[in-house]
C-alpha cells in the first residue's frame, strides 16, 4: 500500500561523490541550489480504512527547507504553517507528468514523514488524492509499477 522513490527526478549518481550534494531518506540538496524533502501522498481506499501512499520528493525554498531542518527533531513541529513546494516525483502510472504539480507540505509529530498535500486540481493524482481510490486501482498502479521498475519510482 506504499511506494516510495529513492531520490528526486533531478538527482544523478555522480552527485553522490560532491560536496554540495546531499541525498538521505529524509532530505536532498543538488549543489547546494536545490532542496528537497520527502513526504507522503496519502490516497484514502474507497470502502475500508485503508490509505495508500506514495513517498515522493518535493522541492522547497532554501528558506522553508532550513526551517524544516530546523525542526525535525522538535514537538510541537506539526503546529508549523504547510510549505509550498514542487512534487519532483515521475510517478509512471499517472499521465499527464506529476512532476511539478504544486504542493503543502504538512510537517506531522517526530517521527512521522511530512504529508504532502496536492493542489486541487483536475489532475489524476490530485483526483485521487481528494475523493480516493478502489482496490481495483491499488492492483493497476502495483502491477504498473512493478513493471516499470520493480517498485522504485523515478
Amino acid at each position: 500500500m506504499n511506494y516510495s522513490s529513492h531520490a528526486p527526478a533531478v538527482w544523478e549518481p555522480a552527485f553522490a561523490d560532491r560536496d554540495d550534494c546531499t541525498l538521505t531518506s529524509d532530505e536532498c540538496v543538488v549543489l547546494a541550489e536545490h532542496y528537497f524533502v520527502k513526504g507522503l501522498i496519502e490516497i484514502p481506499v474507497v470502502g475500508s480504512d485503508e490509505v495508500f501512499s506514495w513517498a515522493v520528493w518535493v522541492s522547497l525554498s532554501r528558506e522553508n527547507f532550513s526551517r524544516a531542518r530546523d525542526l525535525w527533531e522538535t514537538p510541537g513541529r506539526e503546529s508549523e504553517e504547510p510549505y509550498f513546494g514542487w512534487l519532483t516525483t515521475d510517478l509512471l502510472p499517472y499521465s499527464p507528468t506529476t512532476l511539478n504539480l504544486k504542493t503543502y507540505v504538512h510537517t506531522r509529530p517526530v517521527g512521522e514523514r511530512p504529508l504532502v498535500e496536492l493542489e486541487p486540481t483536475d489532475h489524476p493524482l490530485a483526483v485521487e488524492q481528494r475523493t480516493g481510490i478502489t482496490l481495483e486501482r491499488v492492483r493497476e498502479i502495483a502491477a504498473a509499477v512493478l513493471h516499470a521498475d520493480g517498485g522504485e519510482q523515478r
